[in-house]
């Protein structure tokens, strides 16, 4: 793919919905060839392709050729993830002394917002920019009850990929009452392409995590990795461990499933991961100002999902790694807060950053 002279974003129309309306897809393009396209369906990011370190370019991300397919299902390809990203336990919690009940989606819990979350929500588009790098702005209300959620939130995410080779998604959102926020992206990455992504090398900045119990709803405990399954503090080849019997963790995730309690204080942007894949030599760092990580191996697909050209997604074909804040956070009071009240602004900032083998 050659170099373009400089960063670009160009929009068509992906498909359409089953009510008619239109499915808009912004591809944005640095100087490098590296490519992101986002659909307005679920503020997903559909397609991401890098040059591996021979420049040869793939597209890295799972997903669908027809943006209806993303409706279906639970796997949530490249979704933009909220309102709670990933569980709340029974979909109860309580502000300020009133309860709360969610839509119930994933068995006895709310999960990643409910089955009619924000990744099944065509959100508005507000804009592009090229200034600093190829920029989509995209935004969406969702109004006092959506899904059992307190007050009307108002949401705002912009995408920009620079010619720095980092994909940025810096998220903003305000509540009319006070309520809970917590948004992720859920792209599973692929950096060999169509190839095992378990064989890939993974770093966590972490020295802990929270496990889970039987359902995957957190204990409340904050637990040392050392000497488990879930060090990661210098790189380790995610499946080398992951039928490790003897470790309930483990059995109750299927695999990786977990969120890992990242050094450094939240709302400062500083690295949480690194993804090395040695077949093609891509790099891909991963920083934030979350307070957590969710390492999802993609223990739930079964095979029975048809992605990209016809492929069979099963077990290992993606990784994904969602920042954000912990799981349940509301029902434990030793997690950092996902309580946004009224004239407060909430802020995220996820950045993906693409290198190559050879050139570090």
């Amino acid at each position: 793919m050659p170099l373009s002279a400089s960063a670009a974003v160009s929009k068509s129309i992906a498909g359409t919905l089953p009510d008619g309306r239109d499915v808009a897809e912004f591809r944005l393009t640095n100087r490098l060839g590296t490519e992101a396209s986002i659909l307005t369906l679920g503020a997903t990011l559909r397609a991401c392709v890098v040059a591996d370190a021979f420049g040869r370019f793939d597209d890295i991300v799972l997903g669908f050729d027809n943006p209806r397919q993303y409706l279906s299902g639970g796997d949530y390809f490249g979704a933009t993830v909220g309102r709670y990203a990933n569980r709340i336990a029974e979909g109860r919690f309580s502000i300020g002394g009133r309860r709360h009940q969610l839509a119930l989606n994933g068995g006895r819990h709310a999960e990643h917002g409910g089955v009619e979350g924000f990744h099944r929500r065509l959100w508005n588009f507000e804009g592009t920019e090229t200034a600093n790098g190829a920029a989509v702005r995209l935004s969406l209300r969702s109004p006092d009850g959506d899904q059992g959620f307190p007050g009307e939130l108002t949401v705002n995410l912009k995408y920009t990929l620079t010619d720095a080779d980092e994909l940025w998604m810096d998220y903003s959102a305000m509540t009319s009452a006070a309520t809970i926020v917590n948004l992720t992206n859920h792209t599973y990455w692929t950096l060999a392409g169509a190839a095992d992504a378990l064989l890939a090398r993974l770093t966590v900045e972490a020295d802990s995590y929270t496990p889970v119990d039987a359902s995957l709803i957190p204990t409340g405990e904050i637990r040392p990795v050392a000497g488990t399954a879930f060090d990661f503090r210098a790189p380790q080849i995610i499946s080398s461990r992951i039928r490790d019997g003897s470790d309930a963790q483990l059995k109750f995730g299927r695999g990786y499933d977990h969120n890992f309690v990242l050094r450094g204080g939240p709302d400062r942007l500083r690295l949480a991961a690194r993804l090395e894949d040695s077949r093609s030599g891509r790099i891909l760092e991963l920083l934030t100002t979350e307070p957590g990580l969710q390492v999802y191996s993609g223990n739930f697909l079964s095979g029975a999902v048809l992605g990209k050209g016809g492929r069979l997604y099963r077990q290992g074909d993606g990784i994904a790694l969602e920042t954000q804040h912990f799981p349940d956070s509301p029902n434990h009071p030793q997690f950092p807060s996902t309580i946004l009240e009224p004239g407060r602004v909430w802020s995220s900032t996820t950045v993906y950053r693409f290198r190559g083998m050879t050139s570090t």
